[in-house]
């Protein structure tokens, strides 16, 4: 039996598709002399649906740990890990807020690169196109999908499904969005799980984007 239930999500993952272009910083930028205030990431919570009860989170520097993919999880190929964790494990004072309705659960984070600035890696994105994480019981498939363009950064999108075996044989399938927008010395994301399965209109994935807009914004203001 499969129970399609988005809001149990472990890892990403998603469908084969080829990967897009990244939208980049246009020339003449000066990475890593962006001016950010982290604390604005409050300001977030004011976009989310207003029947949605919207809380702060912290200590979360990372898609992949949304997702719930840790340190211990098996990415094939490796190098695309870096792609859900700009921070390499280590994003700095991660803050962010989070809210849960009917439409799904979204998450707004920031977050502060450990080395100096961080930029999306071509490379990456050219090698990462469709790829996998495992932990335990669980696998993932991620592809990549378009990002919204944000005038001055690169920006990422991801998209995913999980499959993860539970005991009886049955398969808990979770769906995730992820956008991630390169911010010089910080980075910030906004994640969106919904359940496939639900009675209730999902949000769409162009909520999440649109929200990663919103997100710097706030950030930059």
């Amino acid at each position: 039996m499969r129970l399609w239930i988005g809001a149990l999500v472990t890892l990403l993952a998603a469908a084969c598709a080829s990967s897009p272009a990244p939208k980049t910083a246009p020339s003449g930028t000066p990475v890593g002399a962006v001016h950010i205030n982290p604390a604005n990431i409050r300001r977030v919570g004011g976009e989310l649906p207003p029947e949605y009860e919207v809380t702060r989170v912290a200590g979360i520097s990372a898609p992949a740990g949304i997702w719930g993919a840790g340190a211990a999880s098996t990415v094939h190929p490796p190098q695309c890990a870096a792609l859900a964790d700009p921070g390499h494990g280590r994003g700095e004072s991660a803050q962010g807020v989070s809210g849960s309705g009917a439409g799904g659960i979204v998450y707004a984070v920031v977050a502060g690169s450990p080395s100096g600035p961080v930029g999306l890696d071509r490379n990456l994105v050219a090698e990462c196109g469709r790829w996998t994480m495992s932990t335990g019981r669980a696998t993932a498939s991620v592809r990549l999908i378009d990002a919204p363009p944000i005038d001055g950064f690169e920006t990422l999108g991801m998209a995913s499904d999980t499959t993860t075996s539970v005991e009886g044989g049955t398969e808990i399938i979770s769906r995730a969005y992820a956008f991630t927008a390169y911010l010089g010395d910080y980075y910030a994301f906004t994640t969106l799980i919904t359940d496939p399965g639900s009675a209730h209109p999902p949000l769409t994935p162009q909520f999440a984007a649109d929200l990663l807009a919103k997100t710097v914004s706030a950030l930059r203001s």
